[in-house]
């Protein structure tokens, strides 16, 4: 019982780990979010092109070949990280690149009458999405945001293959040194579903207190 103490201790380092890149990887991800997203539905081309290219990039590609690319190959170009530093980096961008499209919807969807409201208001173009746009556009967004951090959950696994000790590979350690498969993963679906839980219960709870304040925005 107190070897097996000692390996659930192993696992729940790897948890904290987990939590550690989804926090840092989800802020990446929803400033690269909001960055191309908006950056898809600007006036200027060369900014309309800048945050396509990212998009199509990092939705087009394998996000084991960007972790490598991260981790392996920016050092070459004298940029050297950290398995964590390489981990958030890749996940961030990887699920920016999903999140900017629900910014970009979320955005197009609200009504016209509201951005000709912000017209006859005489609003320029950033007051009206700050102050009328964003605040409706972002009630659409939050479902699929929580939607995006579970995903973005579930994938810091692949950080195990540049041995950062998340809760895959020290589920892997407990495997080899015990012997036992069943006991460490089924340790690791529990966690990796309570924080999906967290996630979905705090995505919720955000959408509810928001809705009830969004008619104090409606013009």
């Amino acid at each position: 019982m107190t070897q097996w103490s000692g390996y659930l201790g192993l696992i729940l380092q790897g948890a904290l780990v987990t939590i550690e890149l989804t926090l840092m990887g989800s802020v990446l991800a929803l400033i690269m979010a909001f960055l191309a997203g908006m950056g898809r539905v600007s006036r200027f081309f060369i900014v309309r092109a800048i945050a396509t290219v990212y998009i199509e990039f990092f939705r087009g590609t394998s996000i084991f070949v960007q972790l490598f690319w991260a981790y392996f190959v920016l050092p070459f170009a004298g940029l050297s990280l950290t398995p964590l530093q390489a981990g958030v980096l890749a996940l961030g961008l990887n699920v920016g690149a999903y999140a900017a499209e629900v910014v970009r919807g979320a955005i197009l969807s609200v009504g016209r009458e509201q951005y000709e409201a912000c017209t006859a208001l005489n609003l320029g173009r950033w007051q009206g999405m700050r102050h009328v746009i964003l605040p409706q556009a972002l009630l659409v967004m939050l479902p699929t945001f929580g939607n995006n951090a579970i995903e973005l959950l579930k994938a810091t696994s692949v950080v195990s293959l540049i041995s950062l000790a998340d809760l895959t590979f020290q589920a892997q350690v407990v495997r080899s040194q015990t012997g036992s498969t069943l006991m460490p993963f089924l340790s690791v679906l529990i966690i990796y579903f309570a924080l999906a839980l967290m996630i979905s219960w705090g995505v919720r709870t955000l959408e509810r207190r928001m809705a009830r304040g969004l008619d104090g925005v409606r013009v």
